[in-house]
């Protein structure tokens, strides 16, 4: 009978992970700082008015990073990324709208570039090993979380602004007294654009860091992590810290000796996702209470452009797109039923200004079957899948689930962060089955074998006329 491992994959260990790992250099972890920095900041490049080179931190470390893993590269991983590849060209090619082609050529080779520099991370972090690497998203949660505080109590943010302003030439938040009036404060931005920029990454990389511990009482930790960061840093994205949680229970753990049946775990996982979702619930109301009235009487202009209009959208293009979607990048196409759709819905108020196409769907989950459509969004998703497969990740459930669940936070689906979350969420699962892989349990030893006396006549001969004496 199928039992939830196997279903799962966790019985079968990734190839040429641990066996073959050697320990990282000091420049690969300077890199690898540094592609995380880039995705942390979003720091991107206008190279031409309609070309940018988003994440160009990440691109450039990330390309150096995969010419040095180009020996962990198979042939197996290099063909099944080519097949990628070719069912993106193909989508952009059968897209309808051949007006657009040049615009959805420039999404193709960003999309390209993204999941390139992905491979390379993916490549890195499970090279890194499980210890090594749960301590470096450990560094980055606690330097998150002291130079947030720095920001809001030690004058940090005088430092941060200036750079923001800076660095960034579009998309800074200046809503300082948006945040007063719903969280007392303003929320620190520590040289990011947004305030939710923080509280994504701080969100991503506490995931990982609960995939990658070996701790016995990381959950704890997380919680305590994610207190920390209402405090520190207050946003809403933190609620999916909850959800995460959960799906982290979800996945079998190295510790359970018996294996555990199918039906058996989906009974626990329906447990585990209730009580997630009550606790969601809970906290959501008593701490962003503020929040939750301004979005239930149709006040959050962001709520609505993050979750609710990304999803009435979507349901309108596949009404009239349903199989293929209308191509990467393609929100020209749409931007009529887009303002069509946002101003029918009692959700969204007149007030607000309803920016351009491509600024509107900020949630890259729903994007994903704008772009795509029903059928070729399912389709690259296996095409996708079929990759991780053959880069030895097996816990696919795990990462599509928790790639759908940051996507509520997170836009720009052809960027880098997009399919970093997915590629460093896959090899932190190769890195959890690595830290909690079952160990048989240990034999138990023979017993030692029955004393024997001496033969009588031995007994006889050194003179002894008592009881037989043993051997030792």
């Amino acid at each position: 009978m199928t039992t939830w491992t196997e279903w799962a994959g966790y019985d079968a260990m990734p190839r040429d992970s641990a066996a073959r790992r050697r320990p990282l250099a000091v420049v690969d972890w300077v890199l690898l700082v540094g592609f995380l920095l880039g995705i942390y900041t979003g720091f991107a490049i206008q190279i031409t008015p309609n070309v940018p080179f988003p994440a160009a931190i990440s691109g450039i470390t990330g390309v150096v990073l995969l010419w040095r893993r180009r020996h962990r590269i198979s042939p197996t991983g290099l063909a099944a990324f080519l097949g990628v590849t070719l069912l993106l060209l193909a989508s952009i090619l059968y897209a309808p709208g051949l007006d657009l082609l040049s615009k959805r050529t420039t999404g193709l080779l960003q999309m390209i570039y993204s999941l390139a520099i992905s491979y390379a991370l993916f490549l890195t972090v499970v090279e890194a090993g499980p210890a090594a690497f749960s301590r470096l998203m450990l560094t980055f949660i606690l330097v998150i979380i002291v130079g947030t505080v720095l920001e809001t109590y030690a004058g940090l943010a005088v430092i941060s602004d200036a750079v923001r302003q800076k660095i960034y030439t579009s998309g800074v938040y200046d809503a300082d007294i948006r945040d007063e009036l719903l969280y007392g404060k303003v929320r620190p931005k520590l040289f990011t654009s947004e305030p939710s920029a923080v509280t994504f990454s701080y969100t991503l990389f506490s995931f990982c860091w609960l995939l990658t511990s070996s701790w016995r009482h990381k959950r704890l930790g997380y919680l305590a992590m994610m207190a920390a960061a209402m405090v520190a840093m207050p946003g809403p994205t933190l609620l999916l810290m909850l959800l995460l949680l959960g799906l982290h229970e979800m996945v079998p753990k190295g510790e359970e000796r018996a294996p555990t049946l199918l039906s058996v775990q989906l009974i626990k996982i329906g447990a585990v996702a209730g009580l997630a979702l009550i606790a969601f619930a809970v906290i959501a109301s008593s701490v962003y209470s503020a929040r939750l009235d301004n979005i239930a009487n149709g006040d959050d202009e962001s709520f609505f452009y993050r979750v609710i209009g990304p999803f009435l959208v979507t349901m309108e293009v596949l009404k009239h797109h349903p199989i293929l979607g209308i191509g990467l990048t393609g929100e020209q196409m749409i931007a009529d039923s887009i303002a069509t759709v946002f101003l029918r819905s009692g959700s969204f108020s007149p007030l607000w200004n309803i920016p351009e196409p491509n600024e509107v769907m900020t949630n890259y989950f729903w994007l994903h079957w704008v772009y795509l459509g029903l059928c070729g969004g399912a389709v690259l998703m296996l095409a996708i899948s079929g990759w991780l497969r053959s880069l030895g990740v097996h816990a696919l459930a795990l990462c599509w689930l928790g790639w759908a669940i940051l996507g509520q936070a997170s836009g720009a689906y052809v960027s880098p962060k997009t399919w970093t979350v997915l590629m460093l969420i896959a090899a932190c699962s190769i890195l959890h089955a690595e830290a909690f892989k079952r160990t048989p349990p240990a034999p138990i030893p023979a017993p030692p074998p029955p004393p024997r006396p001496y033969p009588p006549g031995t007994l006889i001969a050194i003179g002894g006329n008592g009881r037989p004496r043993y051997r030792p």
